[in-house]
């Protein structure tokens, strides 16, 4: 009785110390206006991906025979129940953007998981152990670096085929060199501490002392890393897209979209321009909320 009496102060402690440190983020994260508008916009974009199938007016895939480039409803010739006109085949264009947005954040997600993961094992094994194994690594990671980010993508995707899984898994290669190189700069900044050390000294493990003791204290600039990742992923993906070797048609995914209507950007503007905003705003969401969480989770630049 007494001591679960006893443990009941620290457990009210250990919450009260972590709804401080929420209270702390939400404090400098909203500081910057672009952020929390971005963060706005980005929870948006998450509702419609999430409710497509109940808010989309029409099938992604429904062709329209008598409704080929419709403009927007707003323009002369335009229909109402096309709200952003529709495609060189009849398709609503509303429905393929929300469905797009599914795709989008999905590729995005895939991609920041499969290279974080990726990067993170990887740094946390260069940055502990050193030596040969540190520098073969990195000698990897930094011809992997010396490729355009695009180029590279393309050449993988080349070799695994064209389609949306390979796309990912190309992207996801491309950007983990970014993330073992600044998780092995975190890790030989920490391994050397007095806590490491204590650690150490109490018999952890390696493995204990690289992912229990070590990693959690260089999550902070990877979780901005791999926000800012996310946004990357989104546009290489689209770039793919509009090249034709990430997502095939009829896919309504962004990048395919800009690709299907590119030779209709003369006579009909709207096929291009709605899939390019997406992405514009999308991406923009995201950049800002990379900013805020750079704010909000670096003391240096935290004002006092």
């Amino acid at each position: 009785m007494t001591d679960a009496a006893s443990s009941l102060p620290a457990v009210a402690g250990a919450k009260s110390t972590r709804r401080a440190m929420w209270g702390e983020f939400w404090y400098y994260f909203s500081q910057n206006r672009g952020a929390v508008i971005g963060l706005c916009v980005f929870v948006i974009i998450i509702l419609v991906a999430v409710l497509a199938p109940l808010i989309a007016p029409h099938s992604p895939s429904a062709q329209n025979r008598e409704a080929f480039l419709l403009p927007p409803a707003w323009l002369e010739g335009g229909n109402s129940s096309f709200l952003l006109g529709t495609d060189a085949v009849g398709r609503d264009l509303l429905s393929r953007l929300m469905y797009g947005a599914r795709f989008s954040l999905f590729i995005g997600l895939f991609v920041v998981i499969l290279s974080v993961t990726s990067g993170v094992i990887i740094g946390l094994v260069a940055g502990y152990f050193r030596g040969w194994i540190d520098t073969t690594i990195m000698r990897i990671m930094d011809v992997i670096l010396a490729f355009p980010s695009l180029l590279l993508a393309l050449v993988l995707v080349a070799i695994l085929g064209p389609g949306l899984l390979n796309a990912m898994i190309a992207i996801a290669l491309v950007l983990q060199p970014h993330f073992v190189r600044l998780t092995r700069a975190s890790v030989m900044a920490e391994r050397d501490r007095e806590y490491v050390i204590a650690s150490r000294v109490a018999g952890a493990g390696r493995l204990r002392l690289m992912f229990v003791t070590i990693l959690p204290n260089c999550l902070a600039p990877l979780i901005v890393q791999a926000t800012l990742s996310f946004s990357s992923a989104i546009l290489d993906a689209a770039a793919l897209g509009f090249l034709g070797m990430g997502a095939q048609p009829p896919t309504p995914e962004w990048g395919t979209m800009l690709a299907e209507a590119r030779e209709f950007i003369l006579r009909a503007w709207w096929v291009v321009t709605f899939p390019g905003l997406a992405i514009l705003l999308t991406v923009l969401a995201i950049n800002l909320m990379g900013d805020g969480l750079r704010d909000a989770l670096d003391p240096k630049l935290k004002k006092s």
